[in-house]
């Protein structure tokens, strides 16, 4: 069992930065597959960002590209969020992902065993 609490959230104004952390508890998330996943106001939760047991593949939707990183911290059992010159389009609530132990990348809500409960990030224009 793999229990994840998100932090860094908060409301910040347009070309701000905030960086998420996700926090996870359990002894296989070295193994996990790690993933961001956010749900803007009205709208389905999509896909961010996610990266493999190790942080050496990561992923991310065309969107964020270039504005978002996602890393890993397995000594930490932590995975983090780096986002950059944020945009009024990135409010949502963010939430953060696991899988079991897996060698892939997993970008797909159905691929993930763990949730977080979420962190709010709202950027105002």
């Amino acid at each position: 069992q793999v229990q994840l609490v998100e932090s860094g959230g908060g409301l910040v104004q347009a070309g701000d930065s905030l960086r998420l952390s996700c926090a996870a508890s359990g002894r296989t998330f070295s193994r996990s597959a790690m993933g961001w996943f956010r749900q803007p106001p009205g709208k389905e939760r999509e896909f961010v960002a996610a990266t493999s047991w190790s942080g050496g593949s990561t992923y991310a939707t065309d969107s964020v590209k270039g504005r978002f990183t996602i890393s890993r911290d397995n000594a930490k059992n932590t995975v983090y969020l780096q986002m950059n010159n944020l945009k009024p389009e990135d409010t949502a609530v963010y939430y953060c992902a696991a899988t079991k132990p897996t060698l892939a990348v997993v970008t797909t809500q159905l691929g993930f065993d763990y949730w977080g409960q979420g962190t709010q990030v709202t950027v105002s224009s």
